[in-house]
């Protein structure tokens, strides 16, 4: 019977589930704040070693006329590279400390945010109908309880960061493309559109092979507790062999559910990372054509090409 059948029963929501999240994590959004202020500057101080990379190219390229050389004054070459090193460490410290801040709030949010939807959860269980109960098994319920709630810590654990980390990334290095040639960073970026509209389109197709993997998780779970609590019986009538085929149906159509949903979720980052060749491929040539008539420094050259990969 259909959820909609039953006045109480567990609400979906029709929100997106990021824009869900967010409301329901109302209480909590200072620490979401501080948390995705800490993965931005996880970012800023990662991208900058390609920055430092041109630098130190230009440093061996221009000598005192080095980018370093003009801006502190220093005309001995060894003496600007290490100039760069002291930079270059203090970078890395930043980098790795913001890291650990940003790891370390979303997993703790994690854990709250898990904790608040189980009870959540449990607490609106505990107001549905007899009848509700009736129409579900227990394997259901337990699926949303614990596994659900369970693979929403998983993904808060790293899946914000990521997401964070993933667009200050986009933002950092297009700033970079932009101030050095606007011509090179709409050649450079020309995939993102693409790449975005790839998302979406695979998200729209690959959400109803992980509500089919969801279903068969709830089944195989509902057989093994219904299994195992009826064992006493299955003994007394001799019927181990059928349950156990049961069972390794059940665990068939849920390991088949699983390898259509990781057929098609492990095309994904091939087929971004052809997108992305693209845009490496025109800053390789257009960028390098430039550097090579003189009009691009090598050490700027250097910075765009491994920018580049970063997308």
């Amino acid at each position: 019977m259909d959820d909609a059948a039953h006045p109480h029963a567990i609400p979906r929501s029709t929100r997106p589930p990021l824009r869900e999240l967010w409301r329901f994590a109302g209480p909590h959004r200072a620490r979401v704040i501080g948390a995705g202020a800490a993965s931005v500057a996880n970012k800023a101080f990662d991208v900058m070693p390609e920055l430092l990379i041109g630098a130190a190219v230009d440093v061996v390229a221009q000598g005192e006329d080095s980018f370093i050389g003009t801006t502190f004054g220093i005309a001995d070459r060894f003496t600007q590279l290490s100039v760069l090193v002291a930079i270059t460490i203090v970078i890395w410290v930043f980098e790795s400390v913001f890291e650990y801040v940003a790891i370390v709030q979303w997993r703790n949010l994690a854990q709250t945010l898990e904790h608040e939807a189980r009870m959540d959860c449990y607490r609106h269980v505990q107001t549905l109908e007899m009848a509700y109960f009736e129409d579900r098994t227990s394997g259901g319920l337990m699926t949303v309880l614990n596994e659900d709630v369970n693979q929403l810590e998983r993904f808060l654990d790293f899946g914000p960061h990521r997401l964070i980390i993933t667009i200050a990334n986009v933002v950092f290095v297009g700033g970079v493309f932009l101030v050095v040639s606007p011509s090179l960073f709409l050649l450079a970026f020309s995939p993102i559109p693409a790449i975005v509209v790839a998302s979406l389109w695979y998200q729209t197709r690959l959400e109803p092979r992980y509500a089919r993997v969801r279903a068969a998780g709830g089944t195989i779970g509902d057989t093994l507790t219904n299994a195992i609590g009826g064992m006493v019986t299955i003994k007394a009538f001799g019927g181990e062999e059928r349950e156990a085929a049961r069972v390794g149906a059940d665990s068939e159509a849920y390991r088949d559910a699983n390898r259509a949903a990781i057929r098609f979720s492990t095309a994904f980052n091939p087929i971004i990372r052809m997108a992305i060749m693209a845009g490496f491929v025109m800053t390789l040539l257009v960028a390098g054509r430039a550097a090579l008539r003189g009009d691009l420094a090598l050490g700027v050259f250097t910075t765009l090409v491994y920018m580049t990969q970063r997308l």
